[in-house]
């Protein structure tokens, strides 16, 4: 159901339409919910664990979600991947994300990317979650994911989508 969302948004906007990367927050910490989606296959090329921030209540069950600068929470919406650039956690390569509604405006001047963290287990580990305090929030998957990301945004022109949800 995003998926066809996320498709019929990248149409309309001119975003890529090979893959977008699709985030299920209602998903539980210990389970993968970061999701790159294949447009052409119409399934799930890969997928990863995802933290989500730690800033005011959250729990490592429960995100908070803000906008607010300072505030360490995830946002949700639909944000641009935009630009490659170094990082000083996981694989030193993160990707500036720009959010495109009212609920993650701020994310760019937030310092909101796309990155991995060494610590975050490739395999799933429910019924236990991902600790608190591995994002201020930002999307972090795991280094293993992350390599094949970055190397699939290296080779795509257009922009490409990434969506937070519950």
């Amino acid at each position: 159901e995003k998926a066809l969302a996320a498709k019929t948004y990248c149409v309309e906007k001119g975003f890529n339409t090979n893959y977008c990367f699709l985030i299920d927050f209602s998903i539980p910490s210990g389970k993968k919910r970061f999701f790159v989606w294949d447009f052409k296959g119409d399934s799930i090329k890969y997928s990863s664990l995802c933290a989500h921030g730690y800033g005011k209540e959250s729990t490592p069950k429960k995100p908070v979600y803000s906008n607010v600068e300072g505030s360490y929470c995830s946002s949700l919406g639909k944000y641009k991947v935009g630009i490659r650039s170094y990082s000083k956690w996981g694989i030193n390569v993160h990707y500036k994300l720009h959010g495109l509604e009212s609920t993650n405006s701020n994310a760019f001047k937030r310092y909101i990317v796309l990155h991995s963290y060494t610590p975050v287990p490739t395999l799933e580990i429910y019924p236990m979650h991902l600790p608190l305090g591995i994002s201020q929030g930002c999307p972090v998957i795991c280094d293993d994911v992350m390599r094949k990301v970055d190397a699939l945004l290296k080779a795509e022109k257009k922009p490409v989508l990434l969506w937070i949800y519950e």
